[in-house]
């Protein structure tokens, strides 16, 4: 059973086994009603860790039993968004199958009728170099600097639109609007550029699929989709310095803020409901709640009810959205 821990007027945080608790009244309340699941649930890891993981093919089966779960809460147009990382074989400096063969097992659950819409990366050069063993001390593997985001849906066609998530032009860019000229034609490719083919502007290029949280290159510009803004480096700042004043060792495996901010804003709009079964510290709860969508979050280790609290005091929450979306 569920108990609720805190609330707003947007959404609520329930502790408990996720499972367990959509099993309830509350699963009930939102069936058919979440437009979307964004989750990083436990990783398949070789050692216990204090967030709670399985592993083996106790982990695959547990994973795979969650998709018809999953899919039962979703509307028609709804997605599913779940990071995973990379897994090793015990002992060895073996990657394994582990995630990847769970994923497949998702998505391919003929119970749940769903389908892989996109892969997304999300690189993080300052990753602390792991696994250890055969990174740091044997020196005979490189570090694991990058997730996987896998998105999926029970339709070929499920709410999104890349126009509210633009990337940041590039200086280029600015400069050919600026100057309403270019060199039209036939490229190597073989594509025809015509002459008024670059001239609109939309506010920004369609975003990739790799997010570069850190520059690869020093000498160029990390241009992430500006829903990554919605993030607030203040934001991180508050939720962090009230940690440490509070000793409060923050969760282990926080997605980032913007991360989340960014699928939000691409697969729902204000006032959709968002679910993360899995929330930790509440990342996906506080970005929905500064981007005014409802969320209902669950973790089963009290321990992290504490930290989403800090998150939700975050004072920017309190700004009007159109005040936020100006300064952006």
């Amino acid at each position: 059973m569920g108990r609720l821990l805190h609330k707003t007027d947007l959404g609520a945080y329930y502790l408990g086994d996720s499972v367990e608790v959509l099993g309830t009244e509350l699963g009930e309340r939102l069936r058919g009603r979440v437009q979307l699941i964004l989750t990083s649930p436990p990783f398949p890891l070789n050692r216990k860790k204090s967030y709670g993981n399985r592993d083996g093919e106790e982990y695959k089966e547990w994973f795979t039993s969650l998709a018809p779960l999953f899919s039962e809460l979703l509307t028609e147009d709804g997605s599913i968004v779940i990071e995973m990382g990379n897994s090793w074989m015990p002992g060895r400096p073996v990657q394994s199958l582990l995630h990847l063969e769970s994923l497949i097992g998702f998505v391919s659950n003929p119970e749940a009728d769903l389908r892989l819409c996109q892969q997304f990366v999300c690189f993080n050069p300052s990753r602390l170099p792991s696994p250890a063993e055969w990174v740091t001390i044997r020196r005979i593997r490189l570090t694991d600097s990058y997730t996987h985001l896998w998105w999926m849906a029970k339709t070929d066609f499920p709410k999104a639109d890349n126009r509210k998530v633009p990337r940041p032009y590039s200086d280029s860019m600015k400069a050919l609007l600026k100057r309403r000229k270019y060199n039209a034609g036939k490229r190597p490719s073989q594509h025809g550029i015509s002459e008024n083919s670059f001239l609109t502007d939309h506010g920004g290029s369609i975003a990739l699929n790799l997010f570069e949280l850190e520059p690869m290159d020093e000498d160029r510009e990390v241009r992430l989709p500006n829903a990554f803004s919605a993030s607030h480096t203040t934001s991180n700042d508050f939720f962090f310095r009230m940690c440490r004043e509070r000793g409060i060792t923050p969760h282990p495996a926080r997605m980032p803020v913007g991360l989340a901010s960014f699928f939000i804003e691409f697969l729902t709009d204000p006032g959709d409901l968002v679910l993360d079964p899995f929330a930790g510290s509440n990342t996906t709860g506080f970005a929905a709640e500064a981007l005014r969508r409802r969320w209902t979050s669950i973790e089963i280790k009290e321990d992290y009810a504490e930290q989403s609290r800090i998150r939700l005091q975050d004072p920017v929450l309190k700004e009007p959205l159109a005040t936020r979306a100006e300064e952006e």
